[in-house]
């Protein structure tokens, strides 16, 4: 097994995302990572009471301990509700459809 793993965090912001290299000692998991990688401090909004994780996409526990090349990933929380924002474009997309709009030709 490894003595150290090579770790990286990822914050995803609206038009950047931050991402940090680490080598943490084997055995170190989700919640010693994001503390390593110093986000928490440069980016005070992230509260991991608030903020889900995960680890290349799905969705784990901040005690989840690390593998090797492991991607950790701290998750904002939806500004909008996905299910309410399609329903949004759907009422829209209708009420587009039926003024049509006059056609030139």
């Amino acid at each position: 097994m490894a003595e150290s793993l090579s770790i990286e965090v990822a914050y995803a912001l609206p038009h950047k995302q931050e991402l940090v290299q680490l080598k943490l000692p084997a055995g170190c998991n989700v919640l010693q990572a994001i503390e390593a990688s110093g986000l928490r401090q440069k980016y005070p909004e992230i509260d991991l009471t608030k903020n889900k994780v995960g680890i290349f996409g799905k969705l784990t526990k901040p005690d989840t301990p690390l593998r090797d090349h492991d991607r950790v990933e701290i998750y904002r929380p939806l500004i909008a509700d996905p299910k309410e924002v399609r329903k949004k474009r759907a009422e829209e997309g209708k009420a587009m459809k039926k003024g049509g709009g006059e056609q030139e030709g």
